[in-house]
């Protein structure tokens, strides 16, 4: 008995696609049910723990209003941010700081002319939409079966897409986290067939400056000069209308914001550690220093920064390269909470898409439905037992993609690099 119980999940027949849909129904009304009752025990843009409704969306509004006061410099002082925050909320408000580049302020602004709860509404829905429309794409760029098939399956990924723990981690702190895996899936999705316009959204994406970290990196690697040009492009004028819009003393007030996040937010904690999905966070964490903290996030940066380069200019299938480039947003940086995991999805939804053309190998579809509902985990099993179950997740299907890659290059009809291409 035991052992056809392991050889059913060594081989993911358990994960059939009704299980899955009836999965995704009952956590998509368990998100409707939790994101209802926020709302309305809600007193205005408060909830009933005092906190602003989306809490930290609450510091892009304040942030915006600034803005529209002709003030851009101030949401990059804590101090001034946080009495922003509480004039809005109340003075009970816990404080949520501004950690954007000053170009981000244009989005904050334009939502900031609305009121808070509309401003919170449009940003979640729209930026969500984006975010189903990226996944939807991944899945189409790989048509699976007959047409009926795909149908089924573009169906079910929809669901899932909308299910994925992340999505209610992200709703619930008003966060930006569709937008992280919109512009991330898109621009891999379209890299080959429309080189300059992912080069404008990896470009984009620069809004989150860690999450890009290896991008240019690859893009290098493998020759892809248009697209890093057009991303580089669209860094820089990005940072030309920032400059001409907030002049140049906002970079100035950045520089200090930045100071002040790396050593309160990521260095000292303030937060939480378990709130931090990184590898920085898991070694101070469990004790270790500053310096032990950086080490081993620099060797984890680049063992996945080497092993990253490698795949890419492998002839091993683009849904893997794609994957593991998603999951190193989040290996690379010493900076990301568990919101942040919604860049993950395009990760997941190029690794299904590789699974069900090329085939699943032992334990692969289980680790993948694991590793789909860790993040809604992630924070509370850190919390209560210091294991930092996200980084290893992150970790443990990040070797998983390197060893599907090693064996698809060992098959004897690999073709070359540059065919792959």
């Amino acid at each position: 008995m035991h052992a056809g119980v392991l050889d059913i999940v060594r081989t993911g027949d358990w994960l059939t696609y009704e299980r899955a849909r009836r999965i995704a129904v009952a956590l998509i009304c368990a998100y409707g049910i939790a994101v209802g009752y926020l709302v309305l025990t809600a007193n205005g843009p408060v909830d009933a723990l005092g906190r602003p409704l989306g809490t930290d969306f609450s510091n892009v509004y304040a942030a915006g209003t600034y803005v529209l006061e002709g003030n851009p410099q101030a949401p990059f002082d804590p101090a001034l941010q946080y009495s922003r925050e509480q004039t809005i909320f109340g003075p009970d408000t816990p404080f949520y700081g501004w950690h954007y580049p000053p170009f981000f302020l244009f989005v904050a602004a334009g939502l900031a002319l609305l009121p808070y709860g509309l401003a919170l509404a449009v940003w979640q829905i729209a930026t969500f939409l984006l975010y189903l429309v990226s996944i939807r794409s991944i899945l189409t760029a790989a048509p699976i079966g007959t047409n009926g098939d795909n149908r089924v399956l573009l169906t079910l990924t929809l669901l899932l897409a909308t299910a994925f723990p992340a999505v209610f981690v992200n709703l619930s702190h008003g966060h930006n986290g569709f937008l992280s895996a919109a512009l991330m899936g898109a621009a891999l999705v379209t890299l080959d067939r429309r080189p300059v316009v992912a080069g404008i959204l990896f470009g984009l994406l620069i809004y989150k400056p860690q999450f890009g970290l290896l991008v240019p990196l690859v893009l290098a690697a493998t020759g892809r000069w248009r697209t890093f040009a057009a991303a580089a492009a669209t860094a820089l004028l990005l940072i030309l209308l920032a400059t001409f819009a907030f002049g140049p003393r906002v970079w100035e007030a950045f520089a200090a914001s930045a100071q002040f996040t790396r050593t309160v937010v990521l260095e000292a904690g303030d937060p939480g550690w378990h709130k931090i999905q990184s590898a920085f966070s898991w070694a101070r964490m469990w004790g270790g220093s500053i310096a032990v903290a950086y080490l081993l996030q620099a060797a984890v940066t680049l063992a996945v920064g080497a092993t990253l380069i490698w795949l890419w200019r492998s002839a091993a299938s683009f849904a893997l390269k794609a994957s593991a480039l998603c999951l190193s947003a989040m290996l690379a940086s010493p900076y990301g909470y568990d919101y942040d995991m919604m860049i993950l999805a395009p990760a997941i939804a190029f690794l299904a898409s590789d699974g069900l053309t090329q085939g699943w190998r032992s334990w692969e579809k289980t680790l993948l439905a694991a590793f789909w509902l860790m993040p809604i985990a992630a924070r509370g099993i850190a919390l209560a037992t210091f294991i930092p179950v996200g980084v290893i997740a992150i970790i443990a299907v990040y070797v998983a993609i390197l060893r599907r890659g090693a064996i698809e290059l060992a098959k004897p009809t690999h073709l070359p690099a540059a065919a792959a291409r």
